[in-house]
């Protein structure tokens, strides 16, 4: 099943920013100074000047107003293209994606960048305004469906609830997010990496994803729950969240194929669903069941990667169990739990992903199709089919 469509969309490039903790790796920089450089980068991939670009859409949940338009003019495009920002969470990024494939389905354009793009280092503060003259000011945590009095990175309890449910224990998602660790390790030694990231510097640490190292099962054994009444989620098998941003290029058929049709990700559906927000750690399943039911005809054994930016090690692990996926096949190079969770740019860095999976690399048995599935704040879900293209 393909999407309706008169103009195919065709994504011809995509890079990301190493991913940096808050304060850390990219604590200076700010949202226009983190995705200049990737956007750069990527439209020289794809061997299209800035000039030429229609419209820019980003991904993005708390730089407020409009950071596209500054992202734009940051970056060389021309004045005339537009600029729309998303504002959807975590799945930002990804709809970002999506809402640029629609854009050219449509023949509105035929030159897109799309993203995400987080600096949570230099996001405004935000404060809520007193009751009267006599009432301290009081900042608000930047997840705005946290509970409150309990700062933590994200709302756990959903998630607790998902692992209690499914009788998921902590000693599997130990085991599941040491195993995330150590992909990302080994495709970080094999350079799996290298063709995605734009060095901010020329350092070493700015090509390298902050969070990834190795670590010992015993050590993640060690930690202490978050939530003290039979509690299994802990800092060692949740993500935490980062800065980062992540860029593709979309042009249309006729523009791909003025480019001598390289290989190239397409979209081939999408769906976005969703749930009662005491379980929106179940909005990335529920948003992949949607999308398979809209699939009739469609070989589904023929999607052999998922992506996701997971919140914690049950969350992915309920995904797997739920879509009757292979728990190998998820993040197969590492996911959030290892290189962190750039909110609103998470979905993004998941295309980015794909693209180096089905696209950059040299494997003989490079997937064919891949799904990308974020689950949002609130509980909302979304989840995208892509296919490699290649010249014809």
């Amino acid at each position: 099943m393909a999407l309706q469509q008169s103009n195919k969309a065709y994504i011809i490039a995509a890079r990301r920013t190493a991913l940096g903790r808050i304060g850390g790796l990219h604590g200076t920089r700010r949202i226009e100074a983190l995705a200049a450089p990737v956007i750069s980068a990527a439209l020289s991939d794809a061997d299209v000047t800035a000039s030429e670009v229609d419209e820019i859409i980003v991904g993005n949940a708390t730089a407020g107003g409009n950071p596209a338009r500054l992202i734009a003019l940051a970056s060389g495009l021309p004045e005339t293209a537009n600029a729309t920002t998303i504002g959807q969470q975590d799945a930002s990024g990804l709809v970002a994606i999506i809402q640029a494939s629609r854009l050219i389905a449509q023949g509105d354009a035929d030159v897109v960048v799309a993203k995400g793009a987080e600096s949570l280092s230099t996001a405004p503060w935000r404060i809520a305004s007193p009751k009267n003259v006599h009432q301290m000011p009081r900042f608000i945590h930047p997840d705005p469906f946290s509970t409150a009095g309990l700062n933590l990175p994200f709302p756990l309890e959903c998630t607790e609830k998902l692992a209690q449910d499914l009788n998921i224990s902590r000693a599997r998602q130990d085991a599941f997010a040491a195993s995330s660790l150590q992909k990302a390790v080994d495709a970080r030694k094999a350079k799996r990496f290298d063709e995605e990231i734009v060095a901010m510097k020329a350092r070493r640490e700015e090509a390298r994803d902050q969070s990834t190292a190795s670590a010992e099962l015993a050590e993640f054994q060690e930690e202490e729950p978050y939530l003290e009444e039979n509690g299994t989620l802990t800092p060692a098998n949740t993500c935490t969240w980062h800065d980062g941003a992540a860029f593709v290029v979309l042009v249309s058929e006729q523009k791909w194929q003025d480019l001598g049709q390289t290989a190239a990700l397409s979209l081939i559906a999408s769906a976005s669903v969703g749930v009662p927000p005491g379980d929106e750690s179940s909005a990335p399943i529920a948003s992949v069941k949607k999308l398979y039911r809209r699939l009739n005809g469609f070989d589904r054994s023929t999607i052999t990667v998922l992506e996701t930016s997971e919140t914690s090690a049950a969350q992915a692990i309920a995904l797997a169990e739920a879509l009757g996926f292979d728990e190998t096949a998820i993040n197969p190079e590492g996911g959030a739990l290892a290189r962190g969770h750039p909110f609103g740019a998470a979905g993004a860095v998941l295309v980015v992903r794909l693209f180096s999976q089905l696209i950059r690399t040299n494997s003989k048995t490079k997937p064919a199709h891949a799904v990308a599935t974020q689950g949002a704040l609130g509980g909302l879900g979304v989840a995208a089919l892509f296919s490699s293209e290649t010249q014809t």
